[in-house]
């Protein structure tokens, strides 16, 4: 049999004008437009072109022969373009404070494209470390044995591979230079081929715990190698036999080791390795900050809390608001949110619901609003799919609270969302801005704030 040929791609040229919400760059070529990774603005390239479609073009950088000045070194040995790279990161080779200039204008792009919405202010972008940042990760693994072994880390870009990962630059130093030992402790387990993936969870204080996913119960032999792994890394471990519900601690003291706290508020709340926590603490404490500063809160004002999940802002607003009504859809967290308020002495000025927000309507809106009294201010922190139901409803309802802070991990939601707010209900978008949640990724975090009154 013949050796396999490996395939030729076709080469262009082509001038870079601006960045795609995905990070990469921006160019035409005969009418149509071209996504190359790996360019930047401004620059002339050379790229591979790897998919090439009626109305648009997708390509890889070959070859750079105008340099922009915002490109830099990558700092991560796993970052690269092109299939096989780590899919962690796709902006290591732009300057860090370009990268926020660049989410900045994806949000602003957003608004305006979607949303027909231009924010009367733009808010300071909240930046935090760049290395490091990242407290939460779920590593896959996979017995790959033409590379090695086993390998634990991130999927390569777009493929269900996993990268052969040795460190990572965007996890806490501790977690990176585990890597090695936790493939080696994976590969050593009579269940390693029934042990799909590691999540990691770092607090503030750097306690650090590890889920690991089995599917099969482990052996005796394989309980003592994992005790001596946690023991010899300073680990809690975690064992989820099923979803994450089912995750639970090889020993019982690590169950509230974890703390979210938000000094600022004298705030401490007990999560578990798999609760939704973000991933950046300082990027959140910053965040939540800014947010009941932008609510422009006094002693009596009554809040209302949509998608609280375990009270990240529901208890430093009740630090600083009359009363505050957090609403979740999961009723597990709306149990664990109201532990957390009464351990933070905070039960008499919170409650908390179970509610399905996606069909949220003007007369669960009436009934929250007598069962509270009023309404003063209004948090939204939606999940990717926005909060579209919600914002019908505001736009709709005459007992209007004087101001919405809407913090958003997907622009285009954001934007179309506070598109209904603003056209259909007469909100103004006082000002909105980015948090650089995950720095060297695309993905933009962001916040608004709106204020009740006459649109357009």
């Amino acid at each position: 049999m013949s050796p396999r040929k490996e395939k030729i791609r076709p080469v262009f040229e082509a001038h870079v004008d601006k960045l795609d919400a995905e990070g990469r760059g921006v160019a035409r070529r005969e009418g149509k437009v071209v996504f190359i990774e790996g360019a930047l603005p401004e620059e002339d390239v050379l790229y591979e072109q790897i998919r090439n479609k009626p109305n648009y073009e997708v390509g890889v950088v070959k070859e750079i022969h105008t340099v922009s000045p915002l490109r830099v070194e990558p700092a991560c040995p796993n970052f690269g373009i092109g299939p096989g790279s780590c899919g962690g990161c796709v902006m290591q080779h732009l300057d860090a404070r370009a990268q926020v200039d660049f989410k900045q204008t994806v949000l602003t792009d957003a608004l305006w494209h979607i949303g027909k919405v231009t924010p009367e202010s733009i808010l300071e972008p909240i930046v935090g470390e760049f290395w490091g940042y990242r407290h939460r990760a779920r590593l896959t693994v996979r017995n790959v044995p033409k590379k090695g072994g086993v390998l634990v880390g991130f999927h390569e870009k777009s493929s269900s591979y996993v990268a052969d990962m040795k460190e990572c630059l965007i996890l806490p130093k501790h977690v990176s230079d585990m890597l090695p030992a936790m493939r080696e402790l994976v590969a050593s387990l009579t269940i390693a081929a029934r042990l799909p993936q590691i999540e990691v969870a770092v607090d503030g204080e750097g306690h650090t715990a590890l889920v690991l996913r089995i599917l099969e119960p482990l052996a005796a032999d394989d309980v003592q190698k994992i005790e001596a792994f946690a023991q010899a890394h300073a680990v809690d471990i975690w064992l989820q036999p099923k979803g994450p519900d089912s995750a639970y601690p090889m020993h019982e003291e690590a169950r509230d080791r974890l703390q979210l706290k938000l000094e600022a508020f004298d705030v401490s709340i007990s999560f578990k390795p798999t609760d939704f926590t973000q991933v950046n603490h300082r990027v959140n404490r910053e965040m939540v900050s800014r947010a009941v500063k932008l609510l422009e809160l006094e002693p009596s004002h009554k809040v209302a809390d949509f998608f609280c999940g375990l009270g990240n802002f529901t208890l430093p607003l009740a630090r600083c608001a009359g009363f505050v009504t957090g609403l979740e859809g999961s009723d597990a967290l709306v149990e664990r949110a109201r532990a957390g308020a009464k351990a933070n002495g905070l039960a008499d000025k919170t409650d908390f619901v179970a509610r399905n927000l996606f069909t949220w309507n003007t007369e669960d809106w009436d009934a929250l609003w007598e069962k509270m009294g009023s309404i003063d201010r209004v948090l939204i922190d939606p999940p990717r799919e926005g909060a579209m139901a919600l914002a019908q409803t505001l736009a709709k309802i005459d007992k209007k609270p004087a101001r919405v802070v809407y913090v958003s991990c997907n622009p285009a939601t954001l934007a179309r969302d506070c598109a209904i707010l603003h056209h259909e209900g007469g909100w103004r978008v006082r000002a909105a801005g980015v948090m650089n949640m995950f720095p060297h990724t695309a993905h933009v975090e962001s916040i608004a704030v709106l204020e009740s009154g006459s649109g357009d």
